[in-house]
């Protein structure tokens, strides 16, 4: 009986270990025809990525959230992304004050370009040979402090133009926005040197058009596209706010300023006006642990309350009042919307970092960006060709007599 116990515990045994070696080697050969089958679909979907425009089939607005690059405008058609709605208060919620406004004949436009903007602008992933125009509405760090990275950044990221810059001029020279530029090419003398000759030396350039700071007038007029520049009151002389208009669209932006004439004139009649909008004397002091003086000469002599910038929108009634310049932070916003409400009860958006507006004849309507925290440069349109070695800067012998090469 024991022996009739061990045979029959054996051949278990032997029949398990069968059963578990049948079972590895089928279930390995599934996988191993799965990983096939998977690969030859993806092969297959490859070659059909060659010719197929993800594009075709979606019209603006057909989806709750955008995914940039997946949706042409309309030939009509405005589309303006937030890129930086925050503060000189450098956050990982909200960078700095910039905006993209993107039309359907494909120009592209962005109005400041504050500290931290650019990240959210490379999340869009759109070849930065079309992104190069900026306006830039006065020369506070919060409103230029990533034009150095798109001037030199973007030249890296495949931009093969120019990058063009517009701003105001100021009360001196020394205070204009082409003093600020030159100053910042300057700057990055050393960078800029390694990289010529090294590079396509196209994209390696910036240039600046000063305006008068101090009337209202047009300063660019192409392709049907119209923008105009007046005169802010904010810090000292030299800030200045904007409008776009194309098509029969019209697009505002205040840059930072107190309610002052020149605005209520201009931005009439506006789709989209953009408003500063700063906390409150209370929320200074409570909050960014401001003396109340200093709350009341930032909240009210320099800047735009809510309580103000609501009264602003009350007055010009746009299709769509935007405010920003401000903490959009849990214990904040109610507070923020409620005193512009006291006034003002039309369309309204608190703005956030990546949200997009689109602007038709019929609606305006608002959208969070699905954008990428990982991009990649966008290829150019147009190859830049290759770069000019007669721009090259050579090292010093002995500094590259110190270089250690080592095999391939």
């Amino acid at each position: 009986m024991p022996n009739n116990s061990r045979f029959k515990t054996r051949t278990f045994a032997t029949g398990v270990v069968v059963t578990l070696a049948i079972g590895f080697i089928s279930l390995f050969g599934n996988s191993q025809r799965n990983a096939e089958v998977f690969l030859g679909t993806q092969e297959r979907a490859l070659a059909q990525k060659k010719n197929f425009d993800p594009t075709s089939n979606i019209k603006s607005g057909e989806r709750k959230n955008y995914f940039p690059n997946t949706e042409k405008l309309a030939p009509d058609e405005m589309r303006v992304v937030a890129l930086g709605t925050g503060t000189p208060n450098f956050r990982r919620s909200q960078a700095s004050p910039s905006w993209l406004v993107e039309l359907g004949n494909g120009e592209k436009f962005i109005f400041d370009i504050g500290t931290g903007s650019l990240a959210n602008l490379a999340a869009l992933e759109i070849p930065y040979t079309y992104l190069d125009k900026i306006f830039i509405s006065h020369l506070h760090v919060d409103h230029i402090g990533d034009l150095d990275a798109m001037f030199i950044g973007g030249w890296i990221s495949n931009r093969t133009v120019p990058l063009k810059v517009w701003g105001p001029s100021g009360l001196k020279p020394e205070f204009g926005t082409k003093y600020a530029v030159d100053r910042l090419r300057e700057m990055f003398t050393w960078d800029l040197t390694g990289r010529r000759g090294n590079m396509p030396s196209a994209g390696g350039q910036i240039e600046v058009t000063e305006f008068d700071y101090s009337k209202s007038h047009i300063i660019y007029q192409k392709n049907g596209v119209k923008i105009r520049a007046w005169p802010a009151i904010h810090g000292i002389d030299g800030a200045v706010s904007y409008s776009l208009e194309w098509k029969g669209k019209k697009f505002v932006y205040s840059g930072d300023t107190v309610p002052n004439k020149w605005f209520l004139d201009e931005a009439q009649d506006a789709d989209l006006l953009i408003h500063e909008c700063y906390l409150s004397v209370d929320q200074f002091i409570k909050l960014k642990n401001y003396d109340p003086e200093r709350a009341r000469i930032v909240a009210t002599v320099v800047h735009t309350p809510p309580s103000a910038c609501g009264k602003i929108f009350s007055q010009l009634k746009p299709r769509m009042a935007i405010a920003y310049h401000t903490f959009n932070d849990f214990n904040t916003a109610p507070d923020i919307i409620a005193d512009i409400r006291k006034t003002y009860d039309g369309s309204l958006t608190l703005a956030d970092d990546l949200l997009v507006w689109n602007v038709t004849n019929d609606e305006v309507y608002t959208r969070r960006v699905i954008g990428t925290d990982e991009p990649w440069p966008a290829a150019p349109p147009h190859p830049s060709g290759p770069p000019d070695p007669s721009e090259r800067t050579p090292r010093s012998d002995w500094l590259d007599a110190g270089r250690v090469k080592f095999p391939d």
